[in-house]
């Protein structure tokens, strides 16, 4: 802590007295003759105290004492004055001084007031620095304390998530069991229903109406027959070839098929296309993906819209969003829409997104869904880079 101590009077004799006192005491001194000289050498020099006479020419000892309290407030002052009236002592312990002192003074009196304000000031400044770390450690504190709780919040989300893909798998994992047997068990039956039903026809001759009944009965039978194919698909997938797959080329090419249906629906197309490298995958899988994703999205919107497709990627992963401006999704069904037979439409199987479920986790990929009820709704999908079957 500084020791370095500025004599102002414009008396020369006080400052040879005063600079022989406290040079004797082990004090560093400094002098000044007027207010101003004391501002200038207070701001190139930063004493620890200013021993300031309390009346001097031009610039007065309190003008001088208000413009150090307000420029340098770690610059003590003590009172020199020779007018000892209390109002004087009032009026400069009013304005800022730590002190004041008597002229004449005594020197043994002189160097006791300095060492005590030097010692008030090196406690309050200590005393400031602790107040100054003790708020910076709060803050610091309280800083720490807020990336905790983002990290419990980001940390919870990601369990949240990871149980709702466990419960999805374990959905899917269940449903290839079921789905194997009940395939098996089905098809017995509808193949002999099918097989009758052929053997029927060309005995009903001319009988249009009759002949139409077992047409219809045929179609029937293989619709029945292609819903368990598509329960199989959901629940294990059929056998893939793996080869490089250009994402933006794939999901071109499916938009293409919807063609017409985005024109007699009114649906404008925005593509944000980002270079990626290719994917090694089963084209027949990703174009899946896409074409549920799709389907649903215009499904959504039959009387216009916006479909929006972004493709980009980073060194670890490729991102994909597809997003519309349909009806949304409704909060409670969100964490239905993946599940084996779930469906909101009226001739829907439920087998879309359960599909697109499969497929994404085969490749190590994740899948997430927002959406807004009367605003749209936002598919985002992720795939790590050189993704491969799992």
């Amino acid at each position: 802590m500084s020791n370095r101590i500025l004599v102002v009077d414009d008396e020369a004799i006080i400052l040879q007295l005063a600079t022989m006192v406290l040079t004797s005491r082990g004090f560093e001194v400094l002098t000044a003759s007027s207010g101003r000289e004391c501002l200038e050498i207070v701001e190139r020099e930063t004493p620890a105290l200013v021993l300031l006479d309390y009346m001097m020419p031009v610039m007065d000892g309190m003008t001088t004492l208000h413009q150090l309290r307000k420029q340098h407030p770690d610059t003590y002052v003590i009172m020199l004055t020779g007018k000892g009236s209390e109002q004087i002592a009032v009026e400069v312990m009013k304005a800022g001084a730590a002190d004041y002192i008597l002229k004449p003074f005594k020197n043994q009196d002189l160097v006791e007031r300095i060492e005590n304000v030097l010692r008030i000031r090196r406690i309050e400044i200590h005393n400031r620095e602790l107040r100054e770390e003790r708020e910076r450690l709060l803050n610091q504190i309280e800083g720490w304390n807020l990336e905790l709780e983002r990290r419990v919040a980001e940390k919870t989300r990601e369990l949240e998530l990871a149980h709702v893909e466990i419960l999805q798998a374990e959905k899917l994992a269940a449903l290839g069991h079921v789905s194997a047997g009940m395939a098996h068990e089905i098809r017995n039956p509808l193949n002999a229903i099918g097989l009758f039903a052929q053997i029927l026809k060309p005995a009903l001759g001319h009988d249009a109406e009759k002949s139409g009944y077992i047409d219809k009965i045929l179609h029937e039978v293989d619709r029945i027959d292609a819903i368990l194919t598509k329960l199989l698909d959901a629940s294990k997938g059929p056998k893939v070839t793996l080869e490089p797959v250009c994402l933006v080329e794939t999901i071109d090419r499916i938009l293409h098929t919807f063609d017409e249906q985005l024109k007699a629906s009114n649906v404008r197309v925005e593509k944000h296309y980002q270079e990626v490298p290719p994917m090694m995958a089963d084209s027949g899988e990703i174009e899946q993906i896409f074409n549920n994703l799709f389907a649903n999205s215009l499904y959504e919107m039959q009387h216009g819209g916006v479909l929006e497709v972004g493709v980009g990627c980073d060194d670890q992963r490729v991102t994909i969003e597809v997003s519309d401006t349909g009806g949304g999704i409704p909060k409670d069904n969100l964490t239905k829409i993946f599940d084996p037979f779930f469906t909101t439409k009226a001739k829907g199987t439920g087998f879309g997104l359960s599909v697109v479920l499969r497929i994404v986790k085969s490749y190590k990929g994740h899948i997430n869904v927002r959406s807004i009820e009367g605003e749209g709704t936002i598919f985002n999908l992720e795939f790590p880079l050189a993704a491969e079957t799992a």
